[in-house]
């Protein structure tokens, strides 16, 4: 009796891994077996910088509330311990955007905490 192999669905398997590299550059998009590996590759990326782009995002609000506070005389780290010891409940990526894009609020909060 001939082996019977599920060719449906290999093809498929195939398929779906194929249409996900396209675009890719060179073999990568179009030899299964360099797709394959490059795809997967891709989701190891893709399930690291998830992590990674937590930790970029905090670091860029840190910048900018620095950069806030520091028109105003002050450092971050002392900014923060005061925003604390008052109980100001707002978070960095919230500061950080009034910081940019509203400074008068950034103000109206420095000003708050330096009372």
């Amino acid at each position: 009796m001939p082996r019977s192999v599920n060719v449906v669905a290999a093809r498929q398997r195939r398929k779906k891994i194929l249409k996900e590299t396209r675009g890719y550059f060179g073999r990568r998009k179009n030899v299964w077996t360099v797709a394959k590996n490059a795809y997967e590759k891709g989701l190891q990326y893709q399930y690291r910088d998830r992590k990674t782009k937590k930790r970029n995002f905090r670091g860029l609000w840190i910048q900018r509330i620095n950069a806030g506070v520091r028109e105003h005389g002050m450092s971050y780290s002392q900014f923060m311990g005061l925003i604390n010891k008052k109980g100001i409940t707002l978070n960095r990526k919230t500061l950080a955007d009034l910081a940019m894009n509203n400074p008068r609020a950034f103000e109206a909060v420095v000003k708050a905490v330096k009372k």
